[in-house]
């Protein structure tokens, strides 16, 4: 597609030094910790927001904390940008480099360090996906709570750049909810420990800072999350409608009755459509739109629960309500959400867009982005986080067309404005990246983004920590 996100300039001094550069870093790494042919930088030239890519200047794999340190301590002294990877899973673009940059992937980084059930923490390096912290936690009944849709790939590094939710986060929170503390490698190479294993940490929240900071503040090497005791019981529940609308003001209407779900999800017939093809979840077929939600608890409170939601789904005409009858159909239940991206892919090319919105504006932004798809005569398919309104329209288009593709860019970006009008923001989960970043003006005045990026230059003065990101290319002198 025609090239609509500009980069900064590669810095003519780092390009002009890259031999010098590789064979340096070559003495701070072992030779299966460092990639610079250009053929074999061609994997890490984008993450999965693939419209964009940029060869890298090289790949620095690093096994240790102590690694990490060497490495950003030699590009702090010679002003080389560093662009942290974590499993390239992220959809805004905020792994993509530039070809000054060296990228710094965490993969290597991969062990569970402690597991400790007295204080329900577990330490793990920052290249550990988010599943594989769960499943280390399973047979003794806890889990970790945060759980993106990638869950299978995404690394906790990752989560901690972006603030990651999932499917669970209306009830546990996202990532920031289950985060105690990281082990921070700063630009000029020095360590710090922030937080720990107590629930809150003296002094200021720079914890709070880090978590969905895009790699702009430092290098999370380690962190101390959050383990949760498994609920005795766990029911997802399927309710089809014959509208949007409808299934949104019921989601609405359940949230303002106090009624608090672990998750609901929704889907439009569209997305139902995918998923059934692929994960033959049982899905009804006859409907406009579906909700997820399951409750969990005892026999005795799931029946409560669900008694208290059917209640008002029916006041918004719900046209089918199915439970799960086995732990074999609640997997396919979730299969099918959880693969919903990869089941999109088999079918289109797709831009999916993070916006957040109030729930009240749910029915509102709905009926709205199917409009605006349709003003540039794409496709669209919703399936997002109902319960905290966190919108995920995947605009279907022919990245090989590039017209369609610069179309499907655009609708993304009047989605997210629409977002932001109706109350929203831009971003609920995925970040800002490059994708959003020329956005953040229709969310933020002058003043606000020149005080943000104040914070993020007394952590980086020099501005190398993924430099093309999150804020406005041209606003950048007055910071």
């Amino acid at each position: 597609m025609a090239e609509a996100i500009s980069f900064l300039e590669p810095r003519a001094d780092v390009l002009a030094r890259r031999s010098a550069i590789v064979a340096d870093l070559a003495d701070l790494l072992a030779p299966e910790c460092l990639i610079h042919e250009p053929r074999e930088l061609v994997p890490f030239e984008t993450d999965a927001f693939v419209s964009y890519r940029r060869l890298p200047l090289a790949v620095a794999l690093p096994r240790s904390t102590a690694e990490v340190a060497a490495v950003m301590k030699y590009c702090h002294r010679y002003g080389i940008p560093v662009v942290p990877r974590g499993a390239g899973t992220s959809l805004s673009g905020g792994a993509i480099p530039q070809e000054d940059a060296v990228v710094l992937g965490l993969s290597k980084m991969n062990r569970i360090l402690d597991i400790d059930y007295a204080n329900r923490t577990a330490t793990v390096q920052a290249g550990v996906t988010n599943l594989h912290v769960s499943e280390s936690v399973s047979a003794d009944g806890f889990f970790y709570a945060p759980d993106p849709s990638s869950q299978l790939a995404c690394t906790i590094g990752g989560n901690i750049g972006m603030n990651s939710g999932g499917a669970h986060c209306l009830k546990y929170g996202v990532t920031t909810n289950n985060l105690l503390g990281v082990k921070l490698v700063l630009t000029d190479g020095t360590v710090i420990d922030l937080g720990g294993k107590a629930l809150d940490a003296a002094g200021y929240d720079l914890l709070g800072l880090v978590c969905g900071s895009e790699g702009q503040l430092g290098i999370v090497t380690e962190a101390t999350v959050r383990l949760i005791a498994k609920p005795e019981g766990a029911r997802p529940v399927l309710f089809g409608f014959d509208s949007s609308e409808e299934a949104g003001a019921c989601v609405a209407d359940v949230i303002a009755a106090g009624i608090v779900p672990v998750a609901i999800e929704f889907m439009d017939k569209p997305a139902i459509e995918i998923c059934e093809a692929f994960a033959k979840a049982g899905y009804p077929l006859d409907v406009e739109a579906l909700l997820i939600v399951e409750v969990e608890g005892s026999e005795a409170e799931m029946d409560d629960m669900l008694a208290s939601i059917v209640a008002i789904a029916r006041t918004h005409r719900v046209k089918t309500v199915r439970e799960c009858q086995s732990a074999t159909e609640a997997a396919l239940i979730w299969k099918g959400r959880k693969s919903a991206f990869g089941a999109t892919g088999r079918i289109a090319d797709y831009i999916c867009m993070d916006g957040t919105v109030p729930l009240s504006q749910l029915s509102y932004v709905l009926k709205k982005t199917g409009e605006i798809v349709d003003g540039y005569g794409l496709r669209v398919a919703n399936v997002f986080h109902a319960g905290d309104g966190n919108m995920h329209p995947l605009i279907l288009f022919n990245a090989n067309d590039p017209e369609e593709a610069a179309k499907a860019e655009a609708a993304g970006n009047d989605i997210l404005r629409l977002c932001v009008d109706a109350g929203g923001c831009l971003t609920g989960e995925h970040g800002v990246g490059i994708e959003k970043r020329d956005l953040m003006r229709h969310q933020y005045a002058e003043v606000d983004l020149a005080q943000m990026m104040s914070v993020r230059a007394a952590f980086d003065p020099g501005w190398i920590l993924n430099p093309s990101k999150v804020f406005p290319l041209d606003g950048r002198n007055a910071a």
